[in-house]
C-alpha cells in the first residue's frame, strides 16, 4: 500500500500538517497527562480504522514506558482493570466524541460530568481538543491511505 498524496512533500499538505502539529503541541503541553493523551490517541484511531496513527502512538506509548500489557487492552478497555477510573473516563469522553455520527446526542451529560469528576476545566479543553485533532488526523490518513507499520518512536517529534 501506499499513500495516495505525499503529504509531507506537498506544500498545501504540509501547510495543512504544520497547523494541525501547533494545536497538537498545544495539547501536549498542557496538564492532561501524557499517558491519558497517547490513549486517547490510540482509541481513536482504533475506531476509525487509521493504521497509521495506532501504529504511531503504540510504538510512542511503549517508547514512553506504556506496557505491552495496557496497550493490548485499548481496544477493550471497559472489560480490562489496568486502566485508572480517570482513564476510563477519558476512553469514554473518546468513544463518544469520536462517534458523533453513531449517537444522536453527540457526549451526553453523564459522560461528560465523569470526565469532569476527574480533570479540571483546562484539562477538559486539552481533552476535548485532542480527540477532535486525532479525529481530524484520522481522516486524512484513511483518506490518504498512509501505510502503517514503519512508524519509529518520535520519527515526527
Amino acid at each position: 500500500m501506499t499513500a495516495r498524496v505525499d503529504l509531507f512533500a506537498h506544500p498545501l499538505g504540509a501547510k495543512v500538517l504544520k497547523h494541525i502539529n501547533s494545536a497538537g503541541k498545544a495539547v501536549s503541553d498542557s496538564g492532561l497527562p501524557a499517558a491519558t493523551q497517547e490513549l486517547v490517541k490510540i482509541r481513536a484511531s482504533q475506531i476509525n480504522g487509521c493504521g497509521f496513527c495506532t501504529d504511531m502512538h503504540t510504538k510512542d506509548a511503549a517508547a514512553a514506558g506504556e506496557t505491552s500489557l495496557r496497550l493490548n487492552l485499548v481496544a477493550v478497555w471497559r472489560e480490562a482493570t489496568v486502566f485508572t477510573e480517570a482513564e476510563r473516563a477519558a476512553l469514554e469522553l473518546t468513544e463518544q466524541g469520536t462517534r458523533i455520527a453513531d449517537a444522536a446526542g453527540g457526549v451526553t451529560d453523564e459522560v461528560w460530568a465523569n470526565a469532569a469528576k476527574h480533570y479540571d476545566e483546562d484539562q477538559l479543553v486539552a481533552l476535548m481538543s485532542l480527540i477532535a485533532i486525532i479525529n481530524a488526523y484520522n481522516r486524512i490518513n484513511v483518506i490518504n491511505q498512509q501505510p502503517a507499520g514503519d512508524y519509529r518512536p518520535g520519527q515526527f517529534g
